[in-house]
């Protein structure tokens, strides 16, 4: 019980203090006045979008950059997606939408979109974006800022989650907290090896003539994750990698209900764990099972010392992701549940080889 508790102990305050550098460090996009000229070709893959990707589009409409096309990528969808975004197209001549060719054999479908999107883009810059997104003035700009500065082959952008509904509510924070809980996101920059990676593919903007050169995304045809293993092979070919937070620059409604949240995160909760399910269950017994070894203690002052510990770890990660802080914190024990839901799910899918995305069998 004594070494449970001990080992206990130590990845909290070891989280903690994770939380505490990301907090310090403030890992974020920043705003900047200085403006750019280069061409960035905004890049859309969409499938069955129909009832989402116009809110995207009169966001980029209304954005402040100048020098942009959009082309939207029609991946087969069965709904209206394509009529929707022809018709914006028409009145808007920065957009054009294409129609994307049959899935091949040992892609992905979205990995297969991005890399059709690419040979039809001139910009200087490559910018993915997911069709469920919405962007605000300044981003653009200072996301050319950033590649200028650092001269990056890749910033990827960690967006803000709409969550509206309680269901949503009680299991979208999860990307946030595992983020910011376990990684120093300002290592993906300042370490220069390729194992100190992550990133978000609902924001992967990219050096196009590096983009050109490797084909990143056919360099990850089969993989699930494609955005954290692009950031891997982008650092192991030397060039320079960064993710940060998008500080409310981009927006992001994930999943429109409790049951669309859990069969989402639980696609590709496993893969973001290199497919290790020991490692996976290991991290799910350390931040579920030991908090519940420590409560059976019984040990108030423990008990006590732990539950501020990790309310100040919500606190700091739900300011650093625009969340509600008191909603994490009050939310916190059921979000933990949904946790380990997903990793039951997850595990099972992945053993099965029954996981399913917009149906297609990946």
């Amino acid at each position: 019980m004594i070494i449970a508790i001990s080992i206990t102990f130590f990845f909290i305050i070891l989280r903690f203090a994770v939380t505490l550098f990301n907090f310090i460090s403030n890992p974020k996009l920043h705003r900047v006045s200085k403006q750019y000229t280069d061409r960035v070709s905004i890049l859309i893959p969409a499938r069955n979008e129909a009832d989402n990707i116009e809110t995207l589009l009169r966001s980029i409409h209304a954005q402040d950059y100048q020098n942009y096309e959009v082309i939207i990528l029609d991946d087969e969808s069965t709904d209206d997606t394509y009529v929707v975004c022809a018709a914006f197209a028409v009145k808007h001549p920065h957009f054009r939408v294409i129609k994307g060719a049959r899935l091949p054999e040992g892609w992905i479908g979205k990995n297969h979109a991005c890399h059709q999107l690419a040979k039809e883009a001139d910009g200087k810059y490559l910018l993915f974006l997911d069709a469920d997104e919405e962007v605000k003035p300044g981003l653009i700009n200072s996301a050319v800022h950033r590649m200028h500065l650092l001269q990056l082959g890749l910033l990827s952008l960690f967006t803000n989650q709409q969550m509206i509904s309680p269901g949503e509510k009680a299991v979208v924070p999860l990307m946030h907290f595992i983020l910011l809980n376990l990684l120093p996101v300002r290592l993906i920059y300042l370490v220069k090896n390729a194992s100190v990676a992550a990133a978000s593919g609902q924001f992967m903007f990219f050096d196009a003539a590096i983009y050109h050169q490797h084909q990143w995304h056919k360099a990850v045809k089969d993989k699930v994750v494609e955005d954290v293993e692009i950031m891997r092979l982008v650092k192991a070919e030397a060039y320079d990698g960064e993710a940060l937070l998008a500080n409310g620059m981009i927006s992001c409604r994930m999943y429109k209900s409790y049951d669309e949240a859990i069969n989402g995160f639980g696609k590709n909760f496993l893969a973001a764990f290199n497919y290790s399910i020991i490692g996976f269950l290991v991290y799910i017994v350390l931040i579920i099972g030991g908090p519940m070894i420590v409560l059976m203690t019984l040990n108030l002052p423990l008990i006590f010392f732990m539950l501020g510990l990790i309310m100040l770890t919500r606190f700091m990660i739900s300011l650093l992701s625009d969340q509600s802080p008191a909603n994490n914190i009050i939310l916190h024990p059921l979000q933990m549940l949904n946790m380990l839901i997903i990793a039951v799910i997850s595990i099972q899918k992945y053993l099965t080889k029954t996981t399913v995305w917009k149906g297609r069998k990946i």
